[in-house]
């Protein structure tokens, strides 16, 4: 299997992380970022197509990140595939090395650089799950049997912010019986609402990695407040993000947060997600600090 679901399944504290691929083929940058979380994380994902920006693939990322020694984390969107593309791209995954995948709706394409592009949408993400399943059982989704069956671990997202919470929940199940094999969540820093969404699941035996996007700025703080749904910075975070310009540039301020953020939730989750944003050569600090290394 994969160094993920080992770590997973001894019971460790978890930390992966992720990158996103450039717009262009200039992907040297990207491979530098994950380099610098070598040794750190267990995995790393690759983001697919993030927010329906075209970007450079996930899947070709993916292998370079095996060719160089480092275990992806293939996100794999429903967005811009049939179930035809994805259940090809999921064979060609485990054929270049990749043995970790989530299984992600995506977002719509109107939100994206090419809002006149066709949105797919054939599968959502329980969909997708499912067709992992089957492929890992050795036949296609139309029951046809394969020559030789994939082994892949599969994983899903889950929005513990979410009010109401209890369609989160559902959803989760939904996952968990589709196939879903660990959870990464959407963006933590209402650590009382996280402790009690974790409580609320406790009963689903899946381990769950609590999301931590850094803060770059207080516009960063409210922007998500404001547009991203589930997402919520407490005030006090955004009054420390206002209270030293000079460590909230250098990101000081988003390494004390995510720190002590681990802190809190560490006796109530298996692990957790960076979702750093171009400030990777922070994380090995955060690690560090909250004594993850």
């Amino acid at each position: 299997m994969s160094d993920l679901s080992d770590a997973l399944e001894r019971g460790e504290f978890v930390a992966t992380s992720e990158i996103g691929p450039p717009k262009g083929t200039n992907i040297e940058p990207c491979l530098a970022d994950a380099e610098q979380l070598r040794g750190k994380v267990v995995a790393i994902n690759v983001t697919d197509i993030q927010s329906a920006v075209m970007r450079f693939g996930s899947l070709a990322t993916c292998h370079m990140l095996v060719e160089r020694g480092l275990e992806p984390v293939f996100q794999m969107v429903c967005r811009d595939r049939n179930r035809l593309a994805l259940q090809s791209d999921l064979l060609s995954a485990y054929g270049l090395g990749i043995r970790n995948v989530l299984c992600l709706t995506g977002d719509h394409t109107v939100l994206g650089d090419h809002p006149e592009s066709k949105p797919v949408f054939d599968l959502d993400s329980v969909g997708l799950l499912q067709c992992v399943s089957a492929l890992c059982e050795g036949h296609d989704m139309a029951g046809n049997e394969l020559d030789g069956a994939p082994d892949l671990y599969a994983g899903a997202v889950v929005t513990p912010g979410a009010d109401p919470i209890e369609p989160q929940l559902l959803k989760m199940e939904k996952k968990i019986k589709a196939g879903a094999r660990f959870f990464q969540t959407q963006a933590v820093y209402d650590v009382d609402r996280f402790i009690e969404f974790m409580k609320s699941v406790a009963g689903f035996g899946v381990p769950v990695m609590a999301g931590l996007v850094l803060l770059k700025s207080v516009g960063m703080a409210r922007f998500m407040n404001k547009n991203v749904s589930g997402v919520h910075v407490p005030e006090p975070l955004i009054a420390r993000l206002k209270e030293d310009k000079a460590k909230t540039k250098s990101g000081e301020t988003a390494v004390q947060i995510a720190v002590e953020t681990i802190a809190a939730i560490r006796d109530h989750c298996q692990g957790v997600h960076f979702m750093p944003l171009g400030w990777d050569h922070l994380v090995p600090e955060i690690m560090d600090r909250a004594g993850l290394s």
